[in-house]
C-alpha cells in the first residue's frame, strides 16, 4: 500500500482535469469550513434589507442583493457548507446501509442474499421525494434512494472476492464467517465503492438542489443553493446575479466532484488503466 500510493498521487498529478476538479473541492471545502469569518454580511444571509433590494453587483455587494436586501455572495459562500453537509450526510447513510448489506449479500448467497436482494428491489422504486418538505429529510430520502445501488455494487464484488485463494486460506484455517467478511472480503472490494461514492457526491449536492428548487428540500430563508435558484427564477430577466450566482456554484460543484470521480476511475480501476493503453 505505501508502494501504491506515490503512484496513484502521481497518476492523479498527471491528470490536469482531474487535478482540477480536486483543487476546486478541496478550495469548496475550505470556504465551507472558513465561510463564518470571511464573509462581509454573515447577518444578511438571513436577515431582510428591503432598502438595499435589487442592488446591482459592485465592490460592496459582490454578487448583488436579491428580492429582500440579502447579500447574495454571502448566502452562496454559506451555500457550500450546507451543499457539503448534504452530500457528506447522505453518502454517509447509504454506504452505512448499503455496504455491510451488499457484502454480506454477495459473501453468504443462497436465501440470505436472496432476501436482501429483493428488499434492495423494492427501495430502488422509492423516489427521493417521499418525506417532508426540510433539509434533514432531503438528507434522509437521498440516501433511501441511494443505498440499494452500493448494496447490489458490493454484493457483485463480493461474489467474485469469496472464491479467491485468500478467502479460501482463511476459511481452511478456522476464521469465523464475520472475520472472513470484514478483514479479508470487505476492503478487497472498497477500490469500486471509493469510485462510486466520489462520482455519486456531486449527484447528489445536484439532487438535493433540485429538492430545494422545487420546495422539497431547505426551506426559507436558509441559504440553499437550490432554493436561491427557485426563489430568483422569477427575477431573472431583470435582476440576472440573483439566480445566476447560485447556478454557477451548484454547475462547477457537480462538475469538479465529476471530474475526481472520473480521475479515480481511470487511475483505480485496471479495467479502465488497459483501455487507455
Amino acid at each position: 500500500m505505501s508502494k501504491r500510493l506515490p503512484r496513484t498521487v502521481r497518476l492523479v498529478l498527471k491528470n490536469r482535469l482531474t487535478t482540477t476538479g480536486l483543487s476546486v473541492v478541496f478550495l469548496l471545502i475550505l470556504v465551507a469550513l472558513l465561510a463564518p469569518w470571511i464573509v462581509p454580511f454573515p447577518h444578511d444571509t438571513v436577515e431582510t434589507h428591503i432598502k438595499d433590494r435589487f442592488l446591482s453587483p459592485s465592490s460592496q455587494h459582490f454578487f448583488g442583493t436579491d428580492e429582500l436586501g440579502r447579500d447574495v455572495f454571502s448566502r452562496v459562500l454559506y451555500g457550500s457548507r450546507l451543499s457539503l453537509q448534504v452530500g457528506a450526510i447522505a453518502i454517509g447513510l447509504a454506504l452505512t446501509i448499503g455496504v455491510p448489506l451488499g457484502v454480506v449479500a454477495g459473501y453468504s448467497g443462497g436465501m440470505l442474499d436472496e432476501v436482501i436482494m429483493r428488499i434492495t428491489d423494492v427501495f430502488l422504486s422509492f423516489p427521493p421525494l417521499l418525506l417532508g418538505p426540510n433539509l434533514i429529510n432531503a438528507m434522509i430520502a437521498i440516501a433511501i434512494a441511494w443505498w440499494p445501488w452500493y448494496t447490489r455494487l458490493l454484493r457483485s464484488e463480493a461474489i467474485s472476492v469469496r472464491e479467491r485463494d485468500f478467502v479460501q486460506a482463511a476459511r481452511a484455517m478456522g476464521a469465523s464467517q464475520g472475520k472472513i467478511v470484514f478483514k479479508h472480503v470487505l476492503p478487497n472490494c472498497l477500490t469500486p465503492i471509493v469510485i462510486q461514492a466520489s462520482m455519486d457526491f456531486g449527484s447528489i449536492m445536484l439532487t438535493s438542489a433540485a429538492l430545494s428548487f422545487l420546495g422539497l428540500g431547505a426551506q426559507p430563508p436558509t441559504p440553499e443553493w437550490g432554493l436561491m435558484v427557485s426563489t430568483g427564477r422569477t427575477y431573472f430577466l431583470t435582476n440576472w446575479w440573483i439566480v445566476t450566482f447560485p447556478g454557477l456554484a451548484i454547475f462547477i460543484a457537480v462538475l469538479s466532484f465529476n471530474l475526481v470521480g472520473d480521475g479515480l476511475r481511470e487511475i483505480l480501476d485496471p479495467k479502465m488503466r488497459r483501455a487507455r493503453r
